[in-house]
């Protein structure tokens, strides 16, 4: 594991403080190491819907009908 040194102003320390008593983390480390997670599942999602929004927008367009899908599903599942 690393060891990170950083400068907050007080205010944010005062905040952390009381975040980590409230309960909201065991430890000061545990805390910004959930915030550092939940950035990183943000940009993930944020990749994500980039992705599927570029994959939207290539091809050729289809109608997503009731047909297509239950022959998508048959041609999916006859080949597992």
């Amino acid at each position: 594991m690393t060891t990170l040194d950083i400068s907050l102003p007080d205010s944010m320390w005062a905040y952390i403080e009381r975040r980590v008593i409230q309960g909201k983390s065991g430890s000061i480390s545990e805390y910004i190491c959930r915030l550092i997670g939940e950035d990183q599942k943000r940009d993930a999602q944020k990749r994500l819907e980039e992705l599927l929004l570029e994959g939207i927008e290539s091809g050729e367009r289809i109608e997503g009908s009731a047909e297509y899908w239950a022959k998508k599903r048959a041609e999916l599942t006859h080949d597992s």
